[in-house]
Formats: C-alpha cells, structure tokens, sequence
C-alpha cells in the first residue's frame, strides 16, 4: 500500500473513533511537515490550527455518522509553525468504525486567491481613499490577514525640510509610548541608511554587519529582520514602508515582497496623488507672485468673518490699497522690479496686521486687507496707520531705490454694507477717491526713482 500511496501527492489518513492517527500515507510529511511516525498515535486535534478545531469537530462527527463529507476544508499547523490549508475527501468504514480521509494541499491556490483579494482591496482602497494615513492604516489590516506585519510604518520625504517624517505608524498592541518613540526613531535612521538605494532592502541579524553604523546602534535584539521598500514614483522616492518583524515571527516569502512592492508603488501614488491636490489647491485659493490669498480665498474668508461678526455683534473692516503710479516703475525699471516691489509691499502689509487677519492680491497692484472683530469703527485707525508707516519705507530692488505711496479705501461692517460684495464695492470706491485726491496733490509725477541701493 506504501508503494503505491507515495506516488500520491495527497495524503491518505485514517482515524479512529477517538480521532486518533492509525495510518499516514508517506506524502503527509510533505504536507504535515511532520513524518507519519510523529503523528500515528496522537490525536488529529493536536495538529489543527485552534480556530479551526470547533468547525472540524462537527464535520467528523458527520462523517461518523454515516455521511461522506466531500471538499471539506481546514488548516492544520505544520511541524515549523505555519499554517496548511487542506481540503478532505471523508467517509467511514463501516466494518471497523474508523474515518478514512484524502488531504491535498491547496495552500498555495488559496493563498494566490488572497493575494489576488487583497490586491483588488488594496487597488480599490487606494482610488476610493482621500486621507494618505487612512489608506496606509487600511493596506496594513489587510496585508496582516496574509503575513507578519507587527510592525508596519510609513515615512514620507519631506522636500523643504530635506527630512523625512513618520506619517503611519502601527505596532503590537500593547506598546508602550516610549516603545512608540524608539520605534520612531528607529526608523528615522533605518530611512536615512537606506539613502541612494532603489530597491528593498532586507536586513537580518547574519547580515547586520553589512549595515551602517547607526543602524547597528538602533538594532534591537528582539528583532529577527528589517525590510525598507522605497516608495518611488516617477519624480524620484517620496518615501519607505518599513517593516520589523520579530523572533518567532514567520519569515517573509519573496511572494510577500512582490506585495510589498505593489503596496509601495499604491502608497507612492497615492501621496503623489494628494501632493498634486494640494498644490493645485494652493494654486486656485493662492496668488502665485505673492504668495497671498487671491479674489476667491478672500471671497471665502470674507463670508465667514460676516457670519461670525453677525454672531457676536461685532464689527469687520476692509482695507482697499492701490498703490500710486506703480505703472511707470514697471516701464522705468522694468517687469522684474514691479513682481518684487509687489511681493515686497505684500510682506509688509502682512506684518502690519494680525495673524487672523488676512492680506489679499487681487490682481495688479491691488491689494485688501480684511480686519476682523473690531469693537468700534475708529479700532481701524491705528491699523491703517500701521499700514501707512510700513509702506512709506523705500524698498530696496536690485540695486534700485523705490518709493511708493498707497491709496487706501475703507469700508465697515455693518454701516457700509451687509455683504461681502457691497463692502468690496464700496471700499473700492473709496480708494479711487483717495487716489485722485492723491493725484492732484502729486501733480508733478511719482515718487518713484532708480539709483544704487
């Protein structure tokens, strides 16, 4: 019987009525990881995996009482700790009471069905997701039904700071905060030793010597290995997912890190994804010379600092300035010095004022200034003033000396309009005011001149 049952690559088992091993055919070490020796006399209960073992019961208790149970499927824990799946063909014998069972392995088809699953899950998480952090939390539940993830992070480059920064961190439950920070750590100078490298990275405690110095530093004991996977996208890398696992874990198979690439190349496209949003965010709200709110940001503010005045009973002012000749220093000294004589009256302005209120261009040489929760309307006085006494400095423009003047019109909430484009209005109005009682005070030019700084 041997002869022929090991030219099987399914196992044929019996059982007694007390589900005890009588007979393993040879192909169960291939599947059990343990020889037919080790488990003929012990109970088949020892082998299968805990949540399992309710469901297995019940289904030989059928087959025992006289119904073949036919594709029936159950993981079973192998001699080196990993999980089997195992789908059986079952009936009893009826001379001698005992269970006579076909096992085939079918690990492999079932974890290319959840690879597969988690792929599609990982892909429509990924499109579906709009928060960066709720994705990578989502991907690293999912990735943990597949393998050992008890340490899973996630650290994004930050180009204005040269820097990285830990965006996703998860760990075993029972971590301690100060655990949490070394981990932190750790992974900062796990990010910075992985530098100039384009593909994974996988250390191990027999390749630790190989490591920079200061991952070795950071090394703790109870680790087994280390896996960085760049995050890269066509701009170059924007990050690593990084993943620790420890003594006694399950190593990770290279099938494993074919997921890990994907997920990494999911996560790169996704930070890109938000990185483009928030620029062409920042492009719709911002004024691109200046840096500060344009027309349709200031609309937004405009409407919620009239709601809130309403509330409390308070009052909001706008400030419209419009500065003096700014055409003839664009034609005299050129287009480059009016762009930073513009960005520099738009810092100035911005130091004028408080920090909650807001400075806007509107296009050209306008600019508002709105002024939020004032008591009463002469609060604006020394504000206005402020404004005056900044903008009265010449600036100093690539090797020019320039001096300007503003012209400025005011409007109040609620006394020159309840909404936001009746004070735009009226405060635009009042500018123009000034501005020909400027002009014919200044009948003889601008005081604008060019000269070394």
């Amino acid at each position: 019987m041997d002869k022929i049952a090991d030219l099987l690559l399914d196992a044929i088992c019996v059982v007694d009525a007390q589900g005890v091993f009588e007979y393993i055919s040879p192909a169960g070490e291939r599947i059990f990881g343990y020889t037919p020796e080790e488990m003929i006399g012990r109970r088949m209960t020892d082998f299968i995996a805990p949540f399992d073992l309710e469901r297995t019961l019940s289904a030989a208790q059928k087959v025992m009482s006289g119904e073949p149970h036919l594709h029936f499927e159950n993981c079973y824990v192998r001699k080196d700790g990993q999980l089997v799946h195992l789908m059986w063909s079952a009936r009893r014998s009826d001379a001698d009471q005992k269970r006579v069972a076909v096992a085939r392995d079918v690990s492999a088809l079932r974890q290319a069905e959840a690879s597969q699953a988690a792929l599609f899950a990982i892909s429509e998480a990924a499109h579906a997701s709009g928060d960066v952090g709720e994705l990578i939390a989502k991907i690293h539940s999912i990735l943990a039904t597949l393998m050992p993830v008890p340490h899973f992070s996630v650290l994004i480059q930050d180009p204005q700071q040269h820097a990285s920064r830990v965006v996703y961190q998860g760990l075993a439950a029972n971590s301690t905060p100060d655990q949490a920070h070394q981990e932190a750590h750790a992974d900062q100078v796990l990010y910075e030793a992985m530098r100039g490298r384009s593909t994974a990275w996988l250390l191990t405690p027999h390749t630790l010597g190989e490591a920079p110095a200061a991952w070795q530093a950071v090394y703790q004991p109870a680790w087994a290995a280390w896996l960085g996977v760049p995050l890269s996208s066509p701009n170059g890398r924007v990050g690593a997912l990084i993943l620790k696992r420890y003594q006694g874990d399950p190593p990770w198979s290279d099938k494993h890190q074919e997921l890990l690439q994907y997920v990494s190349n999911q996560i790169a496209m996704a930070i890109e994804r938000k990185e483009l949003y928030a620029r062409l965010q920042h492009m719709a709200q911002f004024d691109a010379l200046t840096g500060l709110p344009n027309r349709y940001l200031l609309e937004d503010r405009l409407r919620g600092a009239l709601s809130r005045a309403e509330r409390a009973q308070s009052r909001v002012a706008l400030l419209f300035l419009d500065l003096d000749h700014f055409k003839l220093v664009n034609d005299r000294l050129g287009h480059a010095v009016g762009d930073r004589l513009l960005q520099e009256v738009g810092q100035r302005l911005r130091a004028a004022v408080r920090e909650s209120d807001t400075v806007a261009r509107l296009g050209g040489d306008e600019f508002v200034v709105l002024l939020e929760s004032l008591q009463e309307a002469d609060h604006v006085q020394p504000v206005l003033e402020k404004i005056q006494l900044a903008l009265q400095g010449p600036f100093h423009l690539d090797g020019h000396l320039v001096q300007v003047s503003p012209s400025i019109g005011l409007a109040h909430f609620p006394n020159d309009g309840r909404s936001g484009e009746q004070l735009l209005r009226h405060a635009d109005d009042a500018m123009y005011q000034a501005k020909r009682v400027a002009h014919a005070a200044h009948a003889t030019g601008p005081a604008a001149r060019s000269g070394a700084a």
